[in-house]
């Protein structure tokens, strides 16, 4: 009997889908593809090979002459020093004899391998940085902070505790490993509950549908800001990482500075949701929550704010709703949101046609892409800090890092429909439909450029998911009457959750308006000052000044959207 169509498609998803879950989604042609176009790359640069030759050998020299001179002194300038984000060898112990040694080999032997793997004639861009990535991420297993008798940090402490350290280690492995099988989160997260220890601002749920509730929070001043404020976070996260302790809750910030805030709380999907699109995240979310601000709040315009993948899509919206002349926007807020994919950092390295063929079958059979596998990926990213430096520190120094609210929240993880996560991963990652004209909402593209309110533009210095100087190609595309941009440090998450009172924060900020030349981002960072402290008052500060008027606090709900249940919600506790 021959196959039909469906069922020969039918057929070729399961297959691919079960090697997908044995590989974490990673497609083994893709990597394969990579590989050998490196190999044949390199195997036809006969002068690039001599030149790799020259290097290993000018390296080792280097090495055993650094070695002869100043192994045995501890004060010796390095041979070779780390890049600034890589802090495995930063105590003292390693300036010492034969640990110097090994740590500084490692770093020349890393080197080499960026020289082999870059710089290659007829490598493609995405190939190559593929495989630097890979090589990398080869290496940092080699690295030798990782073991017991190449650390000396964990050698000293194994002889002065008897090696009770990797006792408490294996008792620590075997904790998480439990953990892991069965499903269960870290026991310290019962520190951190939902509602009475984190996302704790008053408030209340006032509309809900299938994929959203919206959260009005309570006024805690007798006057307020005229236009309200509706955030809108990535679904790929719970919201809750704006509203964390109250000591480190933009939430709170916002509402004792006379705003009022709306939040939106993303449903977290399950395999019958494996059909809602990126048009339902827009329709069901943004626009339905527009709709209850309108009317709760009538005569008002909105300022909207949206976090990672949740201002892409309130860019995608804003772009849609200026096109069709709906003008209820008053600012758009981006934090750490990309616009423009071309350069969208080292999550684009898992982004080709045969890499997502693979993952789409995967969800495909799944319905969903789940937590583990989502958590894996971004673990990828940054495995040196979220892999490694645990490993060291919790199975060999046996030295739980102290939890807060921040890494509580980043356990609680959530999934996404199959054809949202699709769509998103075809139409903006793969293709760059939305920076490149034709991303159709409704039955026709939309372009940032038709959006004609103030744009304030958030990106962090250490960002791995939206690089800050992606999220600056905004420039680009906007004809915004006003664009300010403002570079934070942090990473990701943490250099958007800047509260006053952290420490060592600082930042730069510039506005660009209508008719003012370009300006590129590296000399945009060499002339826009650092300004010491938290940009939470600087953005509070620019919002302030694009609201009109204040006026008498509201009260949360109306006879038509009634107060349904206390914050934080239904939808933030689902798992």
């Amino acid at each position: 009997m021959l196959l039909d169509e469906t069922q020969r498609d039918s057929l070729d998803r399961l297959v691919r889908s079960s090697l997908a879950k044995l590989t974490l989604g990673i497609s083994p042609a893709s990597v394969m593809l990579i590989y050998f176009d490196w190999l044949s790359s390199l195997a036809l640069s006969p002068g690039s090979q001599a030149h790799l030759m020259q290097k290993a050998v000018k390296k080792q020299l280097r090495l055993v002459q650094w070695t002869s001179h100043s192994a045995f002194n501890p004060e010796a300038a390095p041979c070779i020093t780390p890049l600034p984000q890589d802090h495995r060898f930063r105590d003292p112990a390693w300036r010492y004899f034969p640990y110097n040694v090994l740590y500084q080999s490692f770093l020349l032997q890393q080197q080499w391998w960026y020289n082999a793997t870059t710089g290659l004639r007829g490598l493609s861009p995405h190939h190559e940085q593929a495989l630097e990535f890979g090589a990398r991420q080869w290496l940092d297993v080699f690295s030798p902070s990782n073991y017991v008798l190449t650390n000396p940090v964990v050698l000293e402490k194994t002889l002065t505790t008897g090696g009770a350290n990797l006792l408490r280690g294996m008792e620590n492995w075997w904790e998480d490993a439990q953990n892991q099988w069965l499903g269960k989160k870290p026991a310290w997260i019962e520190d951190y509950v939902l509602g009475r220890d984190v996302a704790v601002t008053p408030g209340k749920v006032v509309y809900r549908n299938h994929l959203i509730e919206l959260i009005q929070y309570a006024p805690t001043t007798k006057d307020i800001h005229a236009e309200p404020l509706l955030i809108v976070p990535a679904w790929i996260m719970k919201y809750y990482i704006l509203d964390l302790s109250p000591n480190n809750s933009l939430v709170k910030y916002l509402v004792d500075k006379g705003h009022t805030v709306f939040m939106i709380s993303w449903r977290n999907p399950t395999e019958e949701d494996r059909d809602l699109g990126m048009d339902d995240y827009r329709r069901q979310g943004i626009l339905d929550s527009l709709d209850v601000i309108n009317h709760l709040i009538p005569n008002q315009k909105v300022h909207t704010i949206g976090y990672c993948l949740g201002g892409t899509l309130l860019a995608i919206t804003a772009s849609a709703m200026a096109r069709d002349g709906d003008d209820r926007l008053a600012s758009l807020t981006l934090f750490a949101a990309q616009t423009d994919f071309r350069e969208a950092g080292e999550l684009m390295l898992f982004i080709d046609e045969k890499q997502l063929a693979f993952l789409e079958d995967l969800m495909w059979s799944q319905g969903v892409l789940d937590t583990k596998q989502m958590a894996g990926a971004f673990q990828i990213l940054r495995s040196n800090d979220l892999v490694w430096s645990r490993i060291v520190n919790e199975y060999l120094l046996a030295t739980r890092q102290p939890m807060n609210d921040l890494m509580a929240w980043n356990a609680d993880a959530t999934r996404m429909p199959y054809r949202m996560h699709s769509e998103y991963l075809r139409q903006l990652f793969l293709n760059n439909d939305f920076a490149e004209g034709r991303l159709r909402v409704g039955d026709r593209p939309v372009t940032l450029s038709d959006i004609q309110v103030p744009i304030f533009c958030v990106g962090t210095e250490w960002d791995h998911v939206a690089p800050w100087r992606s999220t600056y190609k905004l420039h680009l595309l906007s004809d915004a009457p006003e664009v300010t941009f403002l570079l934070t440090n942090g990473g990701h998450n943490a250099g958007i959750v800047s509260p006053p009172e952290h420490p060592r924060r600082h930042y730069r900020m510039a506005t660009t308006r209508e008719g003012d030349p370009y300006i590129d981002p590296e000399t945009w960072l060499e002339k826009t000052p650092t300004q010491a402290g938290s940009w939470w008052p600087a953005w509070q500060e620019w919002l302030a000044e694009r609201s009109r008027h204040q006026a008498p606090a509201p009260t949360i709900g109306s006879t038509d959207y009634p107060p349904l249940e206390d914050a934080p919600g239904s939808y933030v506790k689902q798992v």
